[in-house]
Order: structure tokens, then sequence, then C-alpha cells
């Protein structure tokens, strides 16, 4: 399992959480997410196979932009 912590921008609510996390719960072999519109922080949780090209392309999809820290 690998977990990565993301900083993404633009996220103001609720609804911009659940946005992030419905597009990162659709790459495989994610198990957890954590996102706070408040901190602007996202925690992704996953099998080895998982890439931060295929979060950022997610957060992107979503509307947000992100960047590994």
């Amino acid at each position: 399992m690998a977990v990565n912590e993301y900083q993404v921008t633009g996220m103001t609510c609720g609804h911009c959480e659940a946005s992030v996390r419905e597009e990162v719960g659709e790459i495989a072999g994610v198990t957890d997410i954590e996102v706070s519109a408040e901190t602007g922080r996202l925690v992704v949780t996953g099998q080895d196979g998982v890439e931060d090209q295929q979060v950022l392309a997610a957060v992107q999809e979503a509307g947000y932009t992100a960047v590994r820290v």
C-alpha cells in the first residue's frame, strides 16, 4: 500500500470535496481518500500501481489543480 498527499487548489466547499472524491475514487487500486476543502489536502491510499499522474488527472477532471507534497 502507498499513501500519497497532494495540495489541491480551488476547493471551497463540501461539493468540491465530493467531486474530487468521486473522480479519484474511479482510479483502479485506490482504497481510501481523505479530502478537505478547508486545508486543500488530499490523501490517497492505494495499491502500489496508483500513479501520481492518474490522481492529478482525476483532480483536474473534477475542475481543480493539485500538486504532490
